[in-house]
């Protein structure tokens, strides 16, 4: 029963969303967590189990269903006006000082998420304690709770004998973002331990600590965990260091780690572009053997809009056997002032799926090439999917389609169509009648 309780604390402070989102060197062990998982749910307690449910609600807030094998008593999410009592806080707070990991981690994430000054004085009394997982765990919870009052605690605790303590520590301190986390931060960036290193890093990114810059440079390059590495590189990007391009384009291109690589590609999107770099992420999006390596970098490519890629975009929307690569290729081509379609966009309005041929209509129409008029009548007349139609139509009529060709539309048996016809002879030539196609989010550590 206790590994059932621990494995299910998992699932209630996230360990779902993570599975989702999981990094491409987990991918293997995705399946194996989520069997492991539900077996563990087996004879759960219902109340435990419907904390664990309400923890991977739908993100959107869609409502609870009427109805719930758990019992009526546990069918509603809480209300906002409810809170915990005086009794309630006291109770989490001893709990935090029974040694069963399962009960303090459940204790410290519903305490510290109360805004009352007991809870911070408690955690800040057991950032003291003997007990290494209690301080920990303290550390933990004021990083949920992020009172200014215990920074120089925190800033004391990243000396801490315990690994998980520092990084606890140094991460609590990122997430209150005082400036005076910045110097401890830089000294465990040297930390024996990988975890409170890739800890530091993130906390310097999220201070945007631009003294910060050397070190992190040094671990992107030598440190030899891809984490940390990682998360370098994103810290970098966070605290807008354009002199780091030359190290970041050096490992998108050489690092051993696919999601390094991804970053570094994300990171070098995100920082001014130069010449040497733009060339490095077409190459990248062109030869990378990871897709998302190759899809981050076409991003890049778009987000800084530079004309010359135009053509090698193309090339990698006509060759690529990612549909995310070629569909992301697309939106990028359309974020660019070419007035010229590439021949690889044309092609893409004939590709097998059908996300690609909306994204590919989509940038015609941002590029207003009337050259490409006779490709797009084509491309209608056989589209079968709702969507891509209506997005060929508004390319057609940004495209400077003439009023007699569109009228031929109004006997279309769609009637978004011929509203969409209609709007396009009366000459709303700014109208978007789908979705804007951005591609997918980009990697965060």
């Amino acid at each position: 029963m206790k590994l059932a309780f621990s494995l299910f604390l998992l699932m209630l402070v996230g360990m779902v969303h993570e599975v989702g989102c999981a990094a491409p060197t987990a991918r293997a062990a995705v399946s194996d967590d989520v069997r492991e998982l539900i077996e563990a749910a087996r004879g759960a307690p219902a109340a435990l189990c419907a904390c664990a449910a309400r923890s991977v609600h739908n993100h959107w807030g869609w409502a609870e269903a009427p109805a719930s094998l758990l019992g009526p008593s546990f069918n509603r999410r809480p209300r906002e006006h409810e809170r915990l009592s005086d009794e309630d806080l006291r109770y989490l707070l001893n709990s935090l000082d029974t040694p069963d990991p399962c009960v303090r981690e459940l204790a410290v994430r519903l305490v510290a998420s109360v805004d009352r000054e007991e809870v911070v004085a408690g955690l800040l009394q057991r950032l003291t304690s003997p007990d290494s997982a209690l301080r920990m765990t303290a550390a933990f919870g004021l990083g949920i709770a992020e009172p200014r009052r215990a920074i120089d605690p925190l800033v004391a605790a990243t000396r801490d004998d315990a690994s998980g303590v520092r990084a606890n520590a140094v991460w609590a301190l990122g997430r209150i973002e005082d400036a005076r986390a910045t110097t401890p931060a830089i000294t465990l960036l040297s930390d024996r331990s990988a975890m409170v290193r890739e800890a530091a890093a993130g906390t310097l990114g999220h201070l945007e600590a631009r003294s910060a810059a050397p070190n992190l440079e040094r671990l992107l390059k030598e440190d030899r965990v891809a984490d940390v590495r990682r998360t370098a590189a994103w810290a970098l990007a966070q605290i807008e260091e354009d002199d780091a391009i030359p190290d970041l384009t050096t490992a998108m291109q050489k690092d051993a780690d696919a999601t390094v690589r991804e970053m570094c590609a994300w990171a070098i999107g995100n920082l001014d572009r130069g010449r040497s770099a733009t060339a490095a992420l077409l190459s990248a999006g062109k030869r990378d053997a990871d897709e998302d390596v190759r899809e981050t970098a076409v991003w890049a490519l778009g987000e800084h809009g530079d004309e010359s890629t135009a053509k090698g975009l193309g090339e990698i929307l006509e060759s690529d056997r990612s549909s995310e690569v070629r569909s992301t290729a697309a939106w990028a081509i359309g974020q660019l002032s070419v007035d010229t379609a590439p021949k690889g966009l044309i092609t893409a309005l004939s590709d097998k799926e059908a996300k690609v041929r909306l994204t590919a209509a989509w940038a015609l129409g941002e590029i207003e090439d009337r050259s490409a008029l006779p490709a797009l009548r084509a491309a209608l007349a056989r589209e079968t999917s709702k969507q891509v139609s209506k997005a060929l139509m508004r390319a057609l009529i940004h495209s400077g389609e003439p009023a007699e060709r569109l009228t031929a539309l109004l006997d279309s048996q769609d009637p978004e169509v011929r509203k969409t016809a209609i709007r396009g002879i009366a000459g709303s030539a700014t109208m978007d009648p789908w979705p804007w196609p951005m591609p997918r989010p980009r990697p965060f550590p």
